[in-house]
């Protein structure tokens, strides 16, 4: 039981180290807590809620690989070397890739709510 508790501490360490230095992981997490308190003033669904926390686990999954990835190949090629800037490229693009895709759910959750928002404002001056 202690090896398991120990893995657990080893992986909060892990996320630790990556939101003191990866400023892209503190960007991840600001906008979390934007979409976080949107979702409360908006008022969404309990689906809309599951999705956007799953886009928020998609992310920052994808950045604490990303920054691993980066981390190893460092490790493993200190010069520079075509494979390996092929190899951080690629992960910071699977990065990209689950952002931009979050960012259309996003749209899709709240672009509605925000638009009805706005027409109220106007209708109800």
């Amino acid at each position: 039981m202690n090896r398991r508790l120990k893995s657990f501490v080893y992986a909060f360490r892990g996320i630790g180290k990556a939101v003191a230095t990866q400023p892209n992981m503190r960007i991840h997490l600001v906008v979390a807590a934007g979409v976080t308190a949107a979702g409360f003033l908006f008022g969404i669904s309990a689906v809309e809620w599951v999705l956007c926390v799953l886009c928020f686990a998609l992310v920052m999954g994808a950045e604490l690989f990303n920054s691993a990835v980066e981390s190893v190949v460092d490790l493993a090629s200190p010069g520079y070397h075509k494979l390996a800037a092929d190899a951080k490229d690629m992960a910071a693009g699977a990065v990209l890739v689950c952002a931009i895709f979050s960012v259309a759910i996003g749209l899709i959750i709240f672009l509605p709510k925000a638009i009805n928002w706005v027409e109220a404002l106007i209708t109800n001056r």
